[in-house]
């Protein structure tokens, strides 16, 4: 089924390279709250949801932007490209690599500059409350 018949995809970010990779930015109209084990990483309600199509349809991913986290977080020494988004950094909160942050993503993701993803694996999201 062609992406335009899809009404949920109207406003879809189109990778340049790739117009089958697609990504979605969200504002999340409710308080997002992060935390490793019992420490409050991140406390907003200014998050952000990302969804994005390619090769999968990937699990959404909830960004949050730097001024409402409530931790310092080391830089890991490491750093991807996404296509659709930029440059990656990863960041590690008590000597464990927890998350990412595009700093300077390119145009089309400029929403997404200083907002901090963490693994899913690695963290506890609670939305709403």
């Amino acid at each position: 089924m062609p992406t335009a018949a899809i009404p949920a995809l109207d406003d879809a970010i189109a990778n340049p390279g790739n117009p089958d990779h697609l990504m979605v930015i969200k504002d999340v109209p409710r308080r997002i709250r992060v935390y490793s084990g019992n420490t409050l990483l991140a406390d907003t309600t200014s998050a952000l949801r990302v969804i994005e199509l390619g090769k999968s349809v990937y699990d959404p991913v909830i960004y949050i932007p730097e001024e409402d986290l409530q931790v310092l977080f080391e830089t890991v020494a490491k750093s991807s490209h996404c296509p659709i988004k930029g440059d990656a950094s990863y960041i590690s909160f008590a000597e464990e690599e927890i998350g990412w942050v595009y700093r300077e993503p390119i145009d089309v993701a400029k929403r997404l500059g200083g907002h901090y993803a963490f693994w899913p694996d690695k963290v506890s999201v609670l939305e709403g409350g």
